[in-house]
């Protein structure tokens, strides 16, 4: 009888304990083999639109390692303001810590092509909702050059920010 209160009062502390603080860690995605990754899994993409490929930019590195690491503080997904990122588009990715190599995040996005109809941006769904393919359009949009991408942690999560100048996704012009 005393064992099983002891452990009573343990599953109570336990239970009760609060959670590890959230310590984000941002992570630029600088080391040659995450950056050539995240780059190919790009221009993949790019070539099989026919559009310009991409070029691995530090600066817009530099960009989504901070912003990744403000979305692992507040723990949840949301488009930074356009004003601090000017001339930038964002595609932004979140799941379970250690659980996606870093080629199922992108692909998640990429996969938006399965809904993907060119035309003139926003127009360019087969669902009528531009937001079902606004990451692959932003990842293969044909003024686009330059890409930079970052991945940030806190204990339950990986934020995955990518930076695309010029930015993409503008009304009215023409995705190929």
């Amino acid at each position: 009888m005393r064992l099983v209160a002891l452990l009573s009062i343990s599953l109570l502390a336990a239970c009760s304990a609060a959670p590890p603080p959230i310590q984000p860690a941002a992570r630029p995605v600088q080391g040659a083999s995450l950056a050539s990754q995240l780059l190919a899994a790009h221009n993949r993409e790019r070539a099989a639109a026919r559009v310009r490929l991409l070029v691995w930019d530090q600066g817009l590195t530099g960009a989504a390692a901070d912003y990744a690491a403000r979305l692992a503080v507040q723990g949840g997904l949301r488009h930074s303001p356009r004003e601090a990122r000017p001339g930038q588009g964002e595609n932004l990715w979140m799941g379970t810590r250690g659980a996606f190599p870093l080629q199922q995040m992108v692909a998640s996005w990429a996969s938006e092509k399965r809904w993907f109809r060119p035309g003139p941006f926003p127009a360019v769904s087969s669902t009528g909702n531009w937001t079902e393919v606004g990451h692959y359009t932003q990842m293969i949009w044909p003024t686009t050059t330059r890409l930079g991408c970052a991945i940030a942690s806190n204990a339950r999560a990986d934020f995955l920010v990518c930076r695309y100048a010029p930015a993409g996704n503008i009304d009215g012009r023409r995705v190929p």
